[in-house]
């Protein structure tokens, strides 16, 4: 299967590092014109030296889209988007009765009502060119919440749903709004938290796996996830192929979640 999205633009928000940053690079082998964001121009610009090291067509986007102003930047360097992945999120652990009014608000804000803004802007031009993708990247903790931060789990739950309500808003357009659920990932900061809590002597590979076999043993793959196996599905999502898919929650998860369905 050899996916071709030349001629497509793609807007990844929150995409200058981890799960964002392999998404954009994945887009952008696949053809795509890719618009890179972060909250500021120094991240992007930084964030743009290293994707192009292996080549694409990337473009600068940066903008707080938590904030009215930051969105505006985006779109004023992203016109119009044929492929929209929400990526952007925050999270952290705090016991459930801790969590003030205005951190519940700052998760919704962040993680939720930022996917609804773009959503909102962009899908219009796709409905009204029959050809569009949005996606939400959702988590593991939308299905299985963490008792220790309940307030993220909360968000990604918010996610899928949102997913869902726009796949309907654009129904018959040609047009297709998924959620895919990542599962524990590698990204920044989580060998040293994995190291925290097995031998550090063992070589990754295998620490990783014992901070599996130990902490996450629902996992059936029994190691992390890299960021590029969630740019995969991201990837397909986006193309030709997954036309027929709309309104999911798609599971990149290693079969953490202990469901047949979500």
């Amino acid at each position: 299967m050899r996916i071709d999205l030349s001629g497509r633009t793609a807007l990844v928000t929150g995409s200058t590092q981890g799960i964002g940053a392999a998404i954009a690079a994945g887009l952008a082998a696949a053809g795509a014109r890719v618009a890179v964001n972060g909250r500021g121009a120094a991240s992007v610009a930084e964030a743009l030296d290293r994707l192009g090291d292996n080549g694409g067509d990337f473009v600068a986007a940066p903008g707080d889209i938590a904030t009215d102003e930051g969105a505006a930047a985006v779109f004023d360097a992203v016109p119009h988007a044929d492929i929209l992945v929400n990526n952007l999120g925050i999270f952290g652990a705090r016991p459930a009765l801790e969590i003030d009014d205005a951190e519940w608000r700052r998760y919704f804000e962040v993680n939720v009502l930022t996917a609804v803004r773009m959503t909102r802007h962009y899908l219009p031009g796709m409905i009204e060119r029959s050809w569009g993708r949005v996606q939400n990247i959702a988590s593991d903790s939308a299905v299985v919440v963490p008792a220790e931060m309940i307030q993220y789990g909360m968000s990604k739950t918010a996610l899928l749903a949102v997913a869902r309500g726009f796949a309907k808003e654009a129904a018959g357009t040609g047009v297709t709004v998924n959620s895919v659920i990542a599962g524990p990932t590698h990204t920044g900061g989580v060998e040293d938290f994995v190291y925290s809590l097995v031998d550090p002597e063992l070589p990754w590979d295998e620490a990783q796996r014992a901070f599996m076999r130990e902490h996450r043993p629902q996992s059936l793959i029994q190691r992390l996830i890299e960021p590029e196996e969630i740019a995969h599905m991201v990837v397909y999502l986006s193309s030709p192929f997954a036309s027929a898919t709309t309104g999911g929650a798609l599971r990149v998860d290693g079969g953490y979640v202990d469901s047949i369905l979500p």
